[in-house]
């Protein structure tokens, strides 16, 4: 069985934002409804699983001392010295050393749904059709960058009607909002600025070589508007720097996500001979 951490791909010291921003990041990419490879749906049930124990203090210290076997399908029971019988999230007990059981007070009832993870972090239904028991009716619609981060009202014919249908700010690509009388899949074209993975965004900052050297001042986009940065001497490319709260809004929240700005330094491909002598003076003097 797999290791809860490296499921989701952080390490044991991890906060819960931590642990929350990656189940985001992983349940975005592996849900089956946008994940159209072969292993994406066992994917998705095992990123769901990890955060389901990580996301939760009790299970998640339990699983630290008792490691992924307390939470394995296999059965112990037979081991000397007694040990824990189980299927995931359900545990029967039996002498552990003579203690009292390792798991008592822990709500493992068997009813672990990776979809149900998701329809509450996220907060819409899943956008799995297999999950509904009645069919409805599913509608599409586009809509850009800015229409899916800030929330917009559309006009669109809907079973024959025309109506207007109000967005909520922070839809992402692949949501399905559940309406009274249908389901809406919503599509969003990519932005050319800014990369988006769940409700952070991902902005690339070209800065040139002198400023990286020296240090200064630059102006970076966001969604909200424009922002100045202050860049530190002797920057190198590649240098992330996390902005809190500049990301996207949580649909139906007052939470935002965090925007990231990835320093890249600009190398000239061609000097000036003087450009030239200069540097070559810079070099000797670091060396």
């Amino acid at each position: 069985m797999k290791d809860f951490y490296e499921v989701l791909g952080v390490n044991k010291n991890a906060s819960l934002s931590e642990i929350k921003a990656a189940y985001r990041k992983q349940a975005m990419k592996w849900h089956p409804y946008r994940n159209k490879a072969s292993e994406a749906t066992e994917k998705f049930k095992e990123i769901n699983k990890a955060y389901e124990v990580l996301s939760d203090q009790k299970k998640k210290q339990m699983y630290d001392q008792y490691g992924p076997e307390a939470f394995s399908r296999a059965s112990s029971t037979n081991q000397p010295g007694g040990g824990y019988s189980q299927s995931p999230f359900t545990y029967t007990y039996t002498n552990f050393g003579g203690e009292g059981s390792p798991f008592e007070g822990f709500d493992f009832n068997g009813s672990f749904d990776p979809f149900d993870i998701f329809e509450q972090f996220f907060g819409f239904r899943s956008p799995s059709g297999s999950r509904s028991r009645t069919r409805r009716q599913t509608y599409e619609i586009t809509l850009s960058f800015d229409e899916a981060v800030k929330g917009t009202e559309k006009t669109t014919v809907i079973k024959g009607d025309r109506r207007k249908i109000k967005i909520p700010a922070g839809v992402d690509n692949g949501i399905t909002i559940r309406f009274s009388e249908f389901d809406l899949y919503i599509s969003v074209r990519p932005d050319t600025r800014f990369k988006r993975e769940g409700q952070d965004i991902y902005y690339e900052k070209e800065i040139p070589f002198t400023l990286a050297v020296l240090g200064g001042v630059v102006e970076v986009p966001t969604i909200k508007g424009s922002l100045k940065l202050r860049i530190r001497p002797g920057t190198q490319s590649g240098t992330t720097i996390r902005l809190r709260g500049e990301g996207v809004p949580f649909p139906n929240s007052s939470r935002f996500g965090d925007q990231y700005v990835i320093y890249r330094v600009k190398i000239p491909e061609r000097v000036s001979s003087k450009a030239k002598k200069l540097l070559e003076e810079l070099d000797q003097e670091l060396r």
